[in-house]
């Protein structure tokens, strides 16, 4: 984890060298293009100015340093979530409508080295990302997949994990995004570096136990572009990635895979609200609406949706 402060003091070096109760707040920003279309462009629905409204508070004082978010794929109402670097290896469950915590479980079978990312892949199954390395120096990453555990069961830790280890074909990097198809199994690392240069790389989660994973292009965040988080909605029309301060949307065709549409398709950035350590990302169903939470004791749950298509 590399802290917002810490990034903002290394941008402006690197400048200089080359020459949220309920508060709604409607970011400032207008949504912008920045790559060119292949097909004719749908404009996803958060497109535009946002509205970021504060439902509640995580209110586990163990919750502290949360990065990932993902609506659960069977229990409405729950959000899944976990610490960064630091803690045991667990996850928490939200309730989406205030952000208390419904429970906290251990997963059984995984280390927790630096989680970084949460995902949904196939059957519903949670996929967990222990892809962070911040000094670039790890052999190998490993992203865990248990299945989603049922509340009202009232367990007290998930069944053993199941660990997916990978390797960069061109060496260690630091990445905080996750995302993944539920449907065709397609996983996705994006990287995160201070140039915003951001790194493609795909595996499968039905590929094997170890598989080395493949680059599949580039995106440009900008200079301090840091990704921080990603998502695909669960209909598989919409991918987002975000940065401490933007976030940028994507249109997915259907037969395309996340990757091509993050490589090749035409994408929108709109401005987040003021969320300090912000390293979390999970949309709804459609793609019309989004949940945040950031790091820190006590943090707040946002809920965001467009002021276009309340």
């Amino acid at each position: 984890m590399i802290t917002r402060a810490l990034i903002v003091v290394l941008a402006v070096g690197v400048l200089a060298g080359c020459g949220g109760g309920s508060t709604a707040a409607t970011t400032p920003g207008a949504a912008t293009a920045t790559a060119p279309a292949r097909h004719a462009a749908v404009q996803p629905a958060l497109c535009g100015r946002l509205r970021a409204t504060v439902v509640g508070r995580a209110d586990d004082p163990a919750a502290t340093e949360l990065s990932g978010l993902v609506v659960s794929a069977s229990q409405p109402g729950v959000l899944w979530t976990h610490n960064d670097s630091g803690d045991r290896a667990r996850i928490f469950a939200l309730r989406a409508s205030d952000g208390h915590v419904l429970a906290s479980l251990d997963v059984p079978g995984a280390q927790a080295v630096d989680w970084e990312d949460i995902a949904v892949g196939p059957g519903g199954d949670l996929l967990l990302g222990d892809i962070g390395d911040n000094d670039a120096k790890r052999p190998d990453v490993v992203v865990y997949r248990i299945p989603e555990p049922r509340l009202a069961s009232h367990p007290t830790a998930t069944a053993p994990a199941q660990a997916l280890t990978l390797t960069y074909p061109d060496g260690a990097h630091n990445a905080e995004t996750l995302i993944a198809d539920r449907r065709t199994g397609e996983l996705i690392i994006v990287t995160k570096t201070l140039s915003g240069h951001s790194a493609i790389y795909s595996a499968n989660v039905s590929g094997g136990a170890r598989q080395v994973l493949k680059l599949r292009g580039h995106i440009n965040f900008g200079l301090a572009g840091l990704t921080t988080a990603g998502d695909i909605s669960a209909d598989g029309t919409t991918v987002a990635i975000r940065t401490y301060s933007d976030l940028s949307i994507w249109h997915r065709r259907a037969g395309t895979s996340i990757a091509a549409t993050l490589t090749d398709g035409t994408r929108c950035t709109t401005t987040l609200a003021a969320e300090g350590q912000g390293e979390s990302l999970a949309l709804t169903t459609h793609g019309t609406s989004f949940y945040t939470i950031p790091e820190g004791p006590s943090p707040p749950l946002r809920h965001y949706s467009s002021t276009l298509h309340p």
